[in-house]
């Protein structure tokens, strides 16, 4: 569980996001279900829902999109411009796939095999990988080395290598270190604690409920969706923009 008393940057930020994101859900799908037999009518809702109870998932994915736009909008280039070298795939994208992951989660880790399958079949997608340690000190410690080797334009080995070490522990983050050249102990840097500042307050503006939380377009996606989703927003994504 996170405890807002004591955080890491931003951790507390991070819980009113989890009660927000759970909350907005909540309050989306009841307000739903309240205004719409007034605004289209009882029968027409109750016999559409009993043909195709998509159509209510379909509503609410479509009513939290239309939520979050404004926020997307607002913040596009501070969450997807990549921190350093924290990034892979198309140099110059025409879909950006923006990922807030923890290396302790293990959603995330399942997520990897996803992403890596979708920069395979799609040259023009960027992956950006922001940092969003909320599973205590270990994980904290690991994004910031993760984001001195992305100062060094190492993000990627250590990335691979910690994921391939294990949970983030003091032997496995001096081993990615080392793979990345670093020193295993985090440094003491500016930049990297206002990154992870950012990324806290993006976070709670965007309703993360937990990690991975991707964002590609206009879409905000919490969990391990897996690569059908993921590949489905991209088009969307992709689809919007030439209609642009």
């Amino acid at each position: 569980m996170i405890d807002s008393k004591s955080p890491p940057p931003g951790r507390g930020f991070f819980g009113a996001a989890l009660a927000g994101g759970v909350i907005g859900s909540l309050l989306t799908a009841a307000l739903l279900l309240l205004l719409a037999p007034q605004l289209i009518g009882s029968r027409i809702v109750r016999e559409g829902l009993l043909a195709d109870p998509q159509i209510l998932s379909d509503t609410v994915d479509a009513l939290r999109d239309s939520q979050y736009r404004p926020v997307l909008d607002a913040n596009r280039a501070a969450i997807e411009t990549p921190f350093a070298s924290s990034w892979r795939g198309s140099a110059k994208p025409d879909v950006t796939l923006v990922e807030f992951f923890d290396y302790a989660c293990p959603y995330c880790k399942a997520s990897n095999a996803a992403l890596d399958q979708l920069l395979a079949q799609d040259k023009g997608v960027r992956v950006v990988y922001r940092e969003l340690p909320i599973l205590g000190p270990d994980s904290v410690n690991a994004a910031r080395l993760s984001l001195a080797a992305s100062k060094l334009g190492r993000f990627n080995q250590y990335h691979d290598a910690l994921w391939l070490a294990g949970r983030p522990a003091r032997a496995t983050m001096a081993a990615a270190a080392g793979v990345a050249g670093l020193a295993p102990q985090p440094p003491n840097d500016p930049a990297i604690e206002a990154e992870l500042k950012k990324n806290f307050q993006l976070a709670v503006q965007l309703g993360a409920t937990g990690t991975p939380v991707f964002v590609i377009g206009d879409k905000v996606m919490n969990g391990a969706v897996g690569f059908d989703a993921l590949k489905a927003a991209v088009a969307a994504a992709r689809k919007a923009q030439a209609g642009n």
